[in-house]
């Protein structure tokens, strides 16, 4: 069903969320399975899963949400300042917690199991914290987004969010993302991905 054009760039949005969602709730059952005693899989699915991270959400989607989204409701209104100030923040605060996971999964590869409940902890930590600041975005901002924004503006908004390009391989896409979430696919062991499983 083709979405009304003034809810393309919404669309584009809650697409995105869902697919960092999918890669943290992997995170998170591959760090639970560790914790409760099966066998580590190849740290190499983490690493994948933050360079994802690192690459789209951060350097794709929070830039043109912040340049374009948060900028043109700032024009339309001062009513939600506070809360696009907090999410700005956010964005800056998430890339800080990325790095901290880069860390802590490092000491977890040189150092073995001593150091595993750090890294699970910043997992559990980045999850929660995403998970609210999605809330934030779509609860109130995108709702918000929709009686404010004039059609001009969303003209705007939407040709800047659809050349984002989607990870998932659909045809068109940039080819650096496919191959990164069909990595992140192939060698995760289910039910994360369709790996072999860790036996």
């Amino acid at each position: 069903m083709r979405v009304p054009p003034i809810q393309s760039a919404i669309h584009v949005i809650h697409e995105e969320h869902d697919l960092l969602q999918a890669i943290i709730h992997g995170m998170l059952h591959l760090v639970h399975d560790i914790a409760n005693g099966k066998p580590v899989p190849d740290l190499k699915i983490f690493r994948a899963m933050l360079f994802y991270i690192k690459e789209y959400p951060d350097k794709v989607h929070h830039p043109k949400e912040n340049r374009y989204l948060f900028a043109l409701l700032r024009k339309r209104s001062n009513q939600l300042d506070a809360t696009i100030a907090e999410l700005e923040s956010q964005h800056i605060q998430g890339d800080s917690l990325v790095a901290e996971m880069e860390h802590a999964l490092a000491r977890y590869e040189l150092s073995g199991t001593p150091t595993f409940r750090q890294f699970h902890d910043m997992v559990e930590r980045y999850a929660a914290f995403y998970r609210n600041h999605m809330r934030i975005e779509e609860n109130e901002i995108l709702p918000a987004a929709m009686k404010i924004l004039t059609p001009d503006d969303w003209s705007v908004i939407n040709d800047a969010f659809s050349s984002n390009t989607d990870p998932r391989g659909d045809a068109g896409q940039k080819p650096e993302l496919q191959k990164l979430f069909s990595l992140i696919v192939n060698i995760a062991p289910p039910p994360v991905g369709v790996g072999p499983a860790v036996s």
